[in-house]
């Protein structure tokens, strides 16, 4: 008779699924390849899959959208290439413009309707950018930290709004005036900004959720000016 593998076994294996499908290596411009093909690449079973699946969807580390797939970050806007035009015509001033009027009232909304749940997953994402080792790691940890914050502001009107805001943020000229603004230095004080945030809001404290999420989008638009101006 087979033995059943011990607790702990399970658990390695599990978490080595974890590593192998978050590693992006099974992704395609960041939407993960069928189940089908990943269940085959990894050597597992569908039912083994999806449970692992279904894990980090709960965690909020992948992301799914019915009809377009699974992907590692937050899916593209719905329509996102109808924003072509308009990316091209904004600056990042005129999209930090709009965060400043967006995000601040979404913290509000999230510091009041968060569940236990998805206070911990804000934290546990909080301290993806915190452990950021290199500027493409925080960008994709800020960009899922953001994303949830307006997921958790539970209004799915502000949320299609915000998508769209996200995917001109995505736009060529956003991501080089990001990547020369954006040092070592810049990212560790962003991080524990989010930190403020991230506490304000699992605290329940609407106020300082938004005050917090003010001086942070304040701070990120100085960088950019600075480095536009400079």
């Amino acid at each position: 008779m087979a033995l059943k593998p011990s607790g702990s076994t399970a658990r390695h294996r599990t978490d080595a699924l974890r590593a192998a499908i978050l590693s992006g290596e099974l992704a395609d411009a960041g939407r993960l390849l069928p189940e089908r093909t990943l269940a085959e690449r990894l050597s597992v079973s569908r039912t083994q899959l999806r449970a692992v699946l279904a894990e980090l969807a709960q965690e909020g580390l992948i992301f799914r959208r019915h009809g377009q797939g699974t992907f590692l970050q937050p899916p593209p806007a719905q329509g996102a290439e109808r924003l072509g035009v308009l990316a091209r015509r904004a600056a990042p001033r005129d999209l930090m413009e709009v965060r400043r009027t967006l995000e601040p009232p979404l913290a509000a909304l999230a510091a009041e309707r968060a569940t236990s749940a998805d206070k911990a997953r804000l934290l546990r994402l909080m301290e993806e950018t915190l452990q950021a080792q290199d500027l493409a790691s925080y960008e994709r940890a800020d960009d899922i930290f953001h994303y949830k914050i307006a997921e958790m502001a539970g209004n799915a009107v502000f949320l299609t709004v915000f998508e769209e805001i996200r995917s001109l943020r995505q736009a060529a000229e956003w991501t080089r005036s990001r990547q020369q603004a954006l040092g070592t230095h810049q990212i560790a004080r962003l991080s524990q900004q989010h930190t403020a945030i991230a506490d304000a809001i699992c605290a329940g404290a609407p106020e300082a959720a938004k005050a917090a999420m003010q001086e942070h989008l304040a701070d990120v638009g100085q960088l950019l000016d600075g480095r536009q101006d400079g």
